[in-house]
């Protein structure tokens, strides 16, 4: 894994376009964490889609840079990119819809008492209802440390209701976080 831009302390947001380095630069994180403090109360929620297009793989998970142990608590959705698998609006709404429920389950079943969270494509659940996105705030704030990281950029466009929510809810990110990192 690669040097980390950060320290492993309070709240880091990890920005950037597709094929940033948003996914590596988590996963060394969690790496930078579990290597020096270890698995007890590590959270992983795992919310990318992967797909393919024009030849490039959008996404992914973070168990591509880095295997999570079994000790670790892990959260992943099955998710869909709505702009990318879509051809209108009402198309990509609904799958923001079905994301936001696979992730709302999942964090149903967060564990109680967090001292590291890791969250990867954290806007993902949010791109249905930005507003929702303070309940995965509350939650990190309860860790020493969480790193989440978030799509940020127009390449899916800006003037449609997911990218209208997924803005938001990155703005929301923005202002909570302690610091943010952009790899644009």
């Amino acid at each position: 894994m690669t040097g980390l831009q950060f320290p492993l302390s309070g709240s880091t947001l990890v920005t950037g376009p597709s094929n940033a380095g948003k996914t590596r630069t988590t996963a060394a994180a969690l790496d930078a964490w579990l290597d020096s403090e270890g698995t007890a109360g590590v959270v992983v929620l795992d919310f990318a889609p992967e797909l393919e297009r024009d030849g490039t793989v959008l996404g992914g998970r973070l168990d591509r840079f880095i295997t999570v142990s079994e000790a670790v608590w892990v959260g992943r959705i099955d998710a869909s990119a709505p702009r990318t698998e879509s051809e209108t609006d009402d198309q990509a709404v609904a799958l923001a819809r079905e994301n936001a429920r696979r992730a709302e389950r999942q964090m149903d079943a967060l564990p109680q008492n967090p001292r590291a969270v890791f969250v990867n494509d954290a806007t993902i659940p949010f791109q249905y209802e930005a507003d929702a996105v303070s309940r995965l705030t509350e939650y990190c704030d309860g860790a020493d440390v969480a790193v989440l990281n978030a799509f940020d950029s127009d390449e899916l466009g800006v003037d449609n209701p997911v990218s209208r929510a997924e803005r938001d809810a990155l703005d929301r990110l923005r202002r909570w976080a302690d610091r943010t990192v952009d790899l644009s």
